[in-house]
């Protein structure tokens, strides 16, 4: 099969699109012929080096956590799929940007989903849910979100509103219009955030998610003025000693079924700033690398 690879650790140029051994899902995974799939910024963080004291990723490596495609083998004791059904998930921290994919967590796409915007869907999700999950009931809240335009910050715009929250999303000025198009009040990030969201916010802040590690999360702190109300899935330096929950994306089908209840709703529709082929890799992890991107960075395997 096809797939990008990288043979060590570097930049954009150690990418390279060859033949490699077709993958094979052990008992509990599936096998799919890949769609689409993400770039995330975990992926060229990883192609890097740059968590390879956390993350270390045996060489040669395929770039990518989370994918979308057609259900092509079944590893044992899995039940609930089957052949040429359409899924989305995630499999390990790499191997999914390549024609088959194996994933350890899945959910049937909904109708309402493109490919595209399944393969952009699995991990913004899981970790946007799971942020989300440890704030406690939405219903009737103020939530703010730090970063709302990427990828995971405008899943959890839309996720939040869908359970009944008021959302207060930060973001750069570019961002405003597509942060209001969701359903959230845009606001800038940066100094003076906690006199703007008072005045955006009277009844005050109750939760905020914070999606950037923009170096705010003190000031999210004194917002909502409760370190146990304020999450954050990027700021792992400064969580542990404000109090702050850390969050980590986990493989769950539970998550990712809940997202495409959502999206077969209309409630949830994976954003998506660019679309990618196969053979572009090092430009879109280049793009990715770049930041302040709005939703979701796709390559597409099936137009190559």
């Amino acid at each position: 099969m096809r797939a990008a690879r990288y043979h060590e650790y570097g930049g954009t140029e150690t990418l390279v699109i060859e033949q490699v051994p077709e993958p094979h899902p052990g008992p509990g995974e599936i096998r799919i012929r890949v769609a689409a799939a993400s770039v995330n910024p975990i992926d060229w963080k990883v192609r890097a080096g740059a968590v390879r004291q956390v993350l270390p990723v045996e060489l040669p490596a395929i770039p990518g956590r989370d994918a979308a495609g057609v259900v092509d083998e079944i590893g044992d004791g899995v039940q609930g799929v089957g052949i040429g059904d359409r899924v989305f998930g995630l499999g390990g921290v790499t191997g999914a940007t390549a024609e088959l994919a194996v994933l350890s967590a899945w959910a049937h796409a909904p109708s309402t989903w493109s490919d595209e915007q399944s393969g952009a869907a699995g991990l913004a999700a899981v970790t946007a849910m799971g942020g989300l999950k440890t704030l406690g009931p939405l219903q009737g809240r103020t939530l703010l979100i730090e970063g709302a335009a990427g990828g995971v910050g405008s899943a959890a715009v839309e996720i939040a509103i869908a359970h009944g929250a008021t959302v207060v999303g930060t973001a750069s000025e570019r961002n405003h219009e597509f942060l209001a198009s969701l359903g959230a009040i845009p606001t800038s990030y940066g100094a003076g955030l906690a006199k703007r969201v008072a005045a955006l916010a009277p009844g005050g802040i109750d939760i905020a998610l914070d999606t950037a590690a923009s170096g705010s999360l003190a000031d999210l702190v004194t917002i909502v003025g409760n370190a146990a109300c304020v999450s954050t899935i990027a700021d792992h330096t400064n969580a542990s000693h404000l109090g702050v929950r850390l969050v980590n994306a986990e493989n769950s089908a539970t998550l990712l079924t809940a997202a495409a209840e959502l999206g077969q709703q209309g409630h949830y529709t994976p954003r998506i700033e660019r679309v990618f082929t196969l053979g572009q890799i090092a430009d879109a992890h280049a793009h990715a690398q770049r930041g302040r991107t709005r939703g979701k960075i796709v390559i597409s395997i099936q137009s190559n």
